[in-house]
């Protein structure tokens, strides 16, 4: 009886020394995955700034884009009501005012352009 009560108290030793994970392994094993979290937390946060300020820049353009616009069809009805004897002038602020609506067609084009192009670098990012 001696000896299994040794062999039982040898194996139990064995059993809690072997099974039983410390603290520090366990850290060993967390640290390289809590890293890596907080990487991609510091990307996804870099990404969503630059979302935002691509999405500030974008509406600025478009805003730009619009008062050019409202600008050019003023200019086009201030030529169409000027009288007969200033067509030369009419002329030329016709001409001012279709280069206006040709910048900002050009304009709201490039921020159109601009929100889709962060939009889609926003889900590829997503995606990794």
């Amino acid at each position: 009886m001696g000896k299994k009560v040794i062999i039982l108290a040898v194996s139990l030793v064995l059993m809690f020394s072997v099974g039983c994970a410390t603290q520090e392994w366990v850290k060993q094993q967390i640290d390289p995955l809590a890293d890596r979290i907080s990487a991609l937390e510091k990307k996804v946060a870099d990404i969503q700034s630059k979302l935002a300020a691509l999405d500030a820049r974008t509406s600025k353009d478009l805003e730009a884009a619009q008062k050019e616009a409202r600008d050019a069809k003023a200019m086009a009805q201030e030529a169409m009501n000027m009288s007969k004897n200033s067509a030369m002038k009419a002329e030329e602020a016709m001409k001012r005012a279709e280069a206006a609506a040709d910048r900002a067609e050009g304009s709201l084009g490039k921020a159109e352009m601009s929100s889709k192009k962060a939009q889609k670098a926003f889900e590829l990012q997503q995606r990794k």
